[in-house]
């Protein structure tokens, strides 16, 4: 008991087999942290300035810009100050609530790939009763049951870490405080809480991969029946962005967190934890962007318009607008 009580901060080690290089690493997750927030908040601005662009798919890709950005604050800046400053100190609460909000984001996004999958789904497989189905009330609803689901699924996780005895060392040999880590150093019965993960990974995780599966099988079903390769182009073309980042996305965290804490050491889990909390996020804005016209020409005239703003040849009234637009305006002045 004494060496229970007597913890009352814990040290993240982060890289120590890298000791040379912590002035590198810290440069190199600076600029993809910037890199990966300006990325993803210029997609969630321009989606909400481009009015073309507010449709169910869009709503979905600004709240997965926002995931990808708020799991990322809840674990990069913390290490950029300790591999800038080596103050590695964390106080036990502000480490399980560090846990608690990055799983939580991690469980968010789960939940909203697939609903972004059913979106897809009914887009394809009955394009007919789209707008029907994928109201602004349905889109809404998705979205919050996305949230509630993946931040009620962590907090077990989170009870369990405020509630367990660390004792011996409070050395955590990981770059943020991670739940395996944590149940290492734990003298509390963790059975449970492996337990209740596996399960969890199970209901949430695999439950979550098998329905985005089985949309998409339905979805390349219906692709295959269109007779025209054009058609068949632009079907898979309106899809093909989502189903990039779910195979990237699902490979990672579900060998993450399907295997018993004791199967892999934690230096396969910090490298696997750098995937998916640096190169994801980062990834994410650029697949969409790149595979997605109406999204990439919609940055590409905000881009020309602020270029040319910037360099003097436009005005307030700008005359980027399209002439067609300028005709029919003429038109109603007219009438």
């Amino acid at each position: 008991m004494e060496n229970q009580t007597s913890i009352r901060e814990f040290i993240i080690l982060g890289f120590p087999e890298l000791p040379h290089l912590q002035t590198l690493l810290f440069g190199l997750f600076l600029v993809v942290y910037l890199i990966a927030v300006l990325a993803n908040l210029l997609i969630f601005c321009t989606v909400c300035t481009d009015r073309r662009l507010h449709t169910p798919m869009f709503f979905f890709l600004c709240n997965l810009s926002v995931i990808d950005v708020c799991y990322m604050t809840a674990t990069l800046p913390k290490l950029l100050k300790t591999l800038w400053t080596q103050q590695k100190a964390i106080s036990p609460s502000s480490c399980a609530l560090q846990m608690y909000s990055f799983m939580g984001f991690l469980s968010t996004e789960f939940s909203l790939l697939t609903a972004m999958a059913y979106d897809r789904y009914v887009a394809i497989c009955d394009p007919l009763r789209y707008v029907l189905i994928m109201n602004k009330e349905a889109c809404i609803l998705l979205v919050v049951a996305s949230w509630v689901t993946g931040f009620l699924d962590t907090m077990p996780h989170y009870l369990f870490v405020l509630q367990s005895s660390f004792c011996g060392s409070n050395e955590i040999n990981h770059f943020f405080c991670d739940l395996t880590a944590l149940m290492k150093l734990s003298c509390s019965d963790t059975f449970t809480i492996e337990t209740v993960t596996y399960v969890e990974g199970i209901f949430l995780g695999l439950g979550a991969f098998l329905l985005t599966l089985t949309s998409y099988v339905f979805i390349i079903v219906s692709i295959l029946k269109i007779r025209s390769s054009k058609g068949r182009h632009k079907a898979f073309s309106t899809c093909s962005s989502h189903l990039t980042v779910v195979i990237v996305f699902y490979l990672t965290t579900l060998c993450m967190y399907m295997r018993p804490p004791s199967v892999y050491s934690m230096e396969e889990n910090k490298l696997i934890n750098v995937v998916y909390v640096t190169i994801i996020p980062l990834l994410n804005p650029l697949i969409y962007s790149l595979r997605n016209n109406e999204l990439k020409g919609a940055l590409w005239k905000i881009t020309v318009r602020k270029i040319a703003f910037v360099s003097g040849k436009v005005d307030s009234g700008t005359s980027l607008v399209p002439k067609t637009n300028d005709n029919l305006k003429a038109r109603v002045k007219q009438v």
